[in-house]
């Protein structure tokens, strides 16, 4: 089902009957009347979900930054495609009522173009999950172009898609941000003449690393406050390399590991075999090493014949960044909002394992 709404159809519509557009529906309402503090949960994707209090004014000063730097002003015509109940799906809304934006809403599915019929728009937030289903799928594949630019996040963009976004006419953003930053802080464009690497912070915020080398970040976005991360980056000048996550780095014999890096390399291996399992590095336990580096695959063992995985990836990596074992688990734990959850993931598997 679909729902179009604007600020200024919102005045004269009824509360929708589907829940979904119904709770959408209420937060708008509650944004028009003035409401002035609003709670949100995070995603899950890397600690427990919590609930965090955003101030009105953080959600109105991220909705005028994302409009100021993809050049998105009155009248966008916005598909809004993710889960309203989170941060990324929340700010389309914010957007909308903040900007004077047409707003077209469906529930979140995984090919959201699949039940539109050609339509055109300006702007579009989806996850690197649904743009790999529109890409993948012939029916929806040219509709790409109609969606104006793409904003992606909650995700990395694997090997794979990178290739496929390469080919993308429109302008393909990849988002940095979190919950605690009311959505992005930085972006940076994946394909096109003006494609980078490095993210660029968006105007308004202050950035810098601690002893570790992880990035904290304060603005009006935070109202004022220092959030700090545990992702590893190099900044130059507003840029910034995202390296890995401080908590993804094992001590495995004295070598610490970057765990991020090591899937970087498996993902080249997974793209050239042309494998589309997902997969992550982790570690256990091990008497001589202490922590020792292991890959986890979703799968079966057979899904990969008799090629030897662990060979392949040791043309990428030093010996140290070899996996010393892979582990293949039936089906990844994801969190609510479909992001993977490895530590459930790691948890069933050994239970599962040890019963």
């Amino acid at each position: 089902m679909i729902w179009k709404t604007s600020k200024t159809l919102l005045k004269t519509q009824e509360r929708p009957i589907v829940a979904y557009f119904a709770k959408a529906y209420d937060f708008m309402k509650a944004w028009q009347e003035g409401q002035s503090a609003f709670v949100l949960h995070t995603s899950g994707s890397t600690g427990t979900p919590k609930p965090i209090s955003l101030s009105r004014e953080q959600l109105a000063t991220s909705a005028a930054m994302t409009g100021k730097a993809l050049s998105l002003g009155q009248g966008t015509r916005a598909l809004v495609c993710l889960n309203a109940s989170y941060i990324a799906g929340l700010m389309m809304l914010v957007r909308g009522m903040e900007l004077d934006w047409e707003l077209t809403i469906i529930e979140p599915i995984s090919n959201p173009l699949s039940i539109l019929d050609r339509a055109a728009f300006d702007f579009v937030a989806l996850v690197p999950m649904q743009l790999q289903e529109i890409l993948d799928h012939a029916d929806t594949r040219d509709a790409v172009d109609n969606l104006g630019k793409i904003l992606l996040g909650g995700a990395p963009v694997n090997a794979a898609l990178q290739r496929k976004i390469a080919k993308v006419r429109i302008p393909v953003y990849a988002s940095y941000g979190m919950t605690e930053t009311v959505s992005h802080v930085a972006l940076r464009q994946l394909n096109g003449t003006s494609a980078s690497n490095a993210f660029t912070f968006l105007p308004g915020i202050s950035y810098g690393v601690d002893e570790r080398g992880c990035l904290f970040i304060s603005g009006p976005v935070t109202n004022g406050e220092v959030v700090q991360t545990n992702d590893l980056v190099e900044i130059a000048g507003d840029t910034f390399t995202w390296i890995g996550r401080a908590d993804n780095v094992i001590n495995s014999g004295g070598v610490k590991i970057v765990l991020d890096k090591v899937d970087a390399a498996v993902a080249e291996v997974f793209d050239a075999l042309h494998f589309n399992n997902a997969f992550f590095s982790w570690s256990e336990p091990d008497e001589k090493l202490g922590q020792k580096l292991i890959l986890i695959v979703e799968g079966q063992p057979e899904d990969f014949g008799l090629l030897n995985l662990l060979e392949q990836i040791r043309t990428k990596v030093s010996a140290y960044e070899t996996p010393k074992r892979i582990y293949f688990a039936k089906r990844f734990a994801r969190t609510a909002t479909d992001k993977l959850d490895k530590r459930t993931t790691v948890q069933q598997l050994f239970n599962s394992s040890n019963g």
